[in-house]
């Protein structure tokens, strides 16, 4: 990708375009003639990562043993307090790390009832880590699942609503921002007042909307789990993931690592103790380079004075240049009727995806042509971020007017 592509200036309706190629420069100077197009599923990372990254491998040398004590004292907070602010949380008590989300899927279910069969209550557009963990659960008769059709999308969550009052799950868990549309539940605060219980464990996969999307837990920190991590938009890379946990709820995962133990509380005598907050959905020792990379990220975006409204922003803006293009001149599957959500469409997340039966054979098409976008089924994503700027985009239309 050229690091000298232009910028817009402020003339796309309700957002700008920015440059901040300059900022990614090592991971753009590998991809000189190829176009990266799939921020959605891994976004590249800005340079003060690399130094994050070497900073982590220092502190190894400089402290061994002792690393700990900066990894889950200066580092943890920084990065904590960055996400807690992003998601506007009373503060950073209930969150905790882990390297991926998986380890938290496990955990939450670890914590579902005994006895009798747990109910889950979901939608069939959840990412691969709960999706294929659960129904693999499923075919054992271990859980009992309730799956809503994500489509239509605007009655979602109605829908959601009814079924969590016809059949009393155990746990609900829910994408903010569904990974194969792209498709936002913009009113999180109403959706998990409707589906909360005493002892439900409400869950939002918080992936695709983390620093994609504006969004504030403010009122549902008490209600509500939310997972999330640094691979996407938060630009830290993998094994930065994190948990939002509220308090009161799930006080002892089953599925439980020695650091959750860590100030543990008194307890009966002979019962494991667990830390209050969210460390109590904490594991065991693990690579800790994730939260260096995204506290690095955190304080790079605040001395550009970006906030998540900007990056998205930046997105919508980059995604009307685009569809603005494609409607001129289409290429192939990629024009806007084959779009699972139009651009009048604003409940949608920082990637757009083309469903059609051919999108297998146009994804190999682009690859060939340098063109890096991905697939799923029979939905093409197209993603944009940080890394690229309105040059980027019309390079991109240029080399699709090849292939029309």
């Amino acid at each position: 990708m050229q690091s000298d592509a232009i910028s817009t200036g402020g003339g796309l309706p309700g957002a700008a375009a920015l440059d901040l190629t300059a900022a990614f420069s090592q991971f753009r100077q590998n991809w000189p003639a190829q176009l990266h197009f799939a921020a959605h599923s891994h976004h590249f990372w800005p340079d003060v990562t690399r130094e994050a990254q070497l900073r982590c491998w220092d502190d190894a040398a400089r402290l061994v043993d002792g690393k700990w004590e900066e990894v889950l004292g200066p580092v943890w907070t920084k990065a904590a307090t960055g996400i807690a602010r992003r998601l506007n949380l009373p503060g950073t008590d209930g969150l905790v790390p882990a390297n991926n989300t998986h380890e938290f899927v496990n955990r939450l279910i670890s914590c579902l009832p005994r006895g009798r069969t747990p109910r889950i209550l979901t939608s069939d557009a959840e990412f691969h880590s709960f999706r294929r963990q659960i129904e693999r659960l499923a075919e054992e008769g271990l859980v009992a699942l309730t799956v809503v059709p994500a489509e239509p999308f605007d009655t979602l969550p109605g829908r959601i609503a009814e079924a969590a009052k016809a059949g009393a799950p155990d746990m609900v868990f829910l994408s903010q921002v569904q990974f194969n549309s792209g498709h936002a539940l913009t009113d999180l605060d109403a959706l998990v007042e409707a589906v909360s219980a005493p002892g439900r464990l409400v869950v939002i996969d918080g992936y695709h909307g983390f620093m994609a999307r504006p969004t504030d837990l403010s009122a549902i920190a008490d209600k509500a789990f939310y997972l999330a991590g640094g691979y996407k938009y938060a630009m830290a890379g993998e094994g930065a993931c994190f948990l939002h946990c509220p308090p009161g709820f799930a006080p002892r995962p089953r599925d439980t690592g020695w650091y959750a133990s860590f100030g543990a509380l008194a307890g009966p005598q002979g019962e494991i103790g667990y830390a209050p907050g969210g460390w109590r959905f904490m594991g065991a020792t693990f690579d800790p380079s994730g939260l260096y990379r995204m506290a690095a990220v955190f304080d790079w975006l605040d001395g550009q004075g970006l906030d998540v409204p900007a990056i998205h922003g930046h997105a919508l803006a980059l995604q009307e240049l685009f569809v603005a293009g494609i409607t001129q001149r289409p290429c192939g599957i990629l024009a806007p009727g084959h779009l699972v959500l139009p651009l009048s469409q604003p409940a949608r997340g920082n990637f757009l995806t083309f469903r059609h039966a051919d999108a297998p054979a146009w994804h190999e098409r682009l690859a060939q042509a340098g063109i890096t976008v991905d697939l799923r089924g029979d939905r093409l994503r197209v993603g944009f971020g940080l890394y690229q700027n309105a040059g980027d985009v019309a390079l991109l239309l240029e080399r699709l007017a090849g292939l029309a």
